[in-house]
């Protein structure tokens, strides 16, 4: 092995062999700048975009429950009922004021007919026959607004059905069955059928990411190490920080079955950069150093330590970001 000389290039040290390399099957690689987009791995959520509440429409005692946390709903689906018993007796009073009217609408229709048939002979007076006239005008009257009243005491009470809003999964219940309940009070927690990772990422972060970039998503479970992750898009970022960090929301194929509040590892790209790489056969390793060979005009490959970083997948194979020791157009020979 002949003597070694040392060079110093604007970008790096090159270690320069004076013995002829052989590039017998060697092909060469021009080096270009290539953007590489740096990703930052964090912990996303399993969130449903919508989670409602099953409310109750009425006041009253809570006497069955269809449903339990977990349980898979549809639309309109009745999760429990509730009965008030005031409701009830309030018809039953509305029932007999109601006949308590008709009788008395009856009785004054009747005395109306006979004074219509007297006045022609002159034994009942005009203002009488007036007086008989609003006399029935009113008992109708009455007697309406007590119908239009118990019809809404009926719907009231199928108002007891607590309907779900939406189809999804029961997350909570707060309630069992016997509870009192007022108006407007929850009775399930749904959450609906759309799930996304729901991601958290430092402030200085914010400005980088962005709607519709692509993320890696890893594998169910929390081991980084594991394999067969999947692709997901950013839907959502948020307009506010929330403690120094920005939300985004990921939308990701095939989260149905995950249960929410789950996480799972998310790489997010935060960071775009140009930089140097080359093929991974471009690369030997020896007594710890890594090695290029530069093709050079007379032939005879250099030899030039690098400084490798990470492994890039590109659409034209992988390749190696190397950091120093290296310029742009430099030819590399390729085994």
């Amino acid at each position: 092995m002949g003597q070694m000389r040392f060079f110093r290039s604007p970008v790096a040290a090159l270690v320069l062999s004076a013995a002829a390399l052989t590039t017998a099957g060697a092909a060469e690689f021009t080096v270009q700048p290539i953007e590489i987009v740096d990703d930052k791995a964090v912990y996303g959520t399993v969130e449903s975009i919508n989670r409602i509440e099953a409310r109750t429409r009425i006041g009253g005692t809570i006497v069955s429950l269809a449903v339990t946390e977990g349980s898979a709903v549809t639309q309109n689906q009745v999760v429990a009922r509730v009965e008030d018993p005031k409701l009830a007796l309030r018809s039953e009073a509305l029932n007999s004021e109601i006949g308590g009217v008709e009788a008395e609408l009856a009785n004054t229709r009747a005395d109306l007919g006979r004074a219509e048939q007297l006045i022609a002979r002159g034994a009942v007076t005009q203002q009488r026959l007036d007086q008989l006239r609003t006399a029935v005008q009113v008992a109708e009257n009455r007697r309406n607004a007590l119908q239009s009243e118990r019809a809404v005491i009926a719907q009231q009470m199928t108002e007891g059905d607590v309907l779900a809003p939406a189809g999804g999964r029961v997350l909570r219940v707060p309630v069992t069955r016997g509870s009192v309940v007022m108006p407007g009070e929850s009775v399930a927690s749904i959450a609906t059928e759309h799930y996304v990772l729901r991601v958290m990422l430092p402030e200085r972060h914010a400005a980088a990411i962005r709607t519709g970039d692509t993320v890696k998503v890893g594998p169910r479970g929390l081991d980084p190490a594991a394999g067969g992750g999947r692709s997901g898009r950013v839907i959502k970022v948020y307009p506010e920080l929330a403690q120094g960090r920005v939300m985004a929301d990921v939308e990701v194929a095939g989260l149905g079955d995950y249960f929410v509040g789950e996480r799972a590892l998310v790489r997010v790209p935060v960071a775009r950069r140009s930089a140097l790489a080359v093929p991974p056969s471009a690369v030997t390793r020896r007594h710890g150093l890594d090695y290029v060979r530069i093709a050079a005009e007379g032939g005879r490959p250099i030899e030039a330590v690098v400084e490798l970083g990470r492994t890039i997948e590109t659409p034209s194979g992988s390749r190696i970001e190397v950091i120093s020791g290296l310029r742009a157009g430099d030819r590399v020979v390729v085994q």
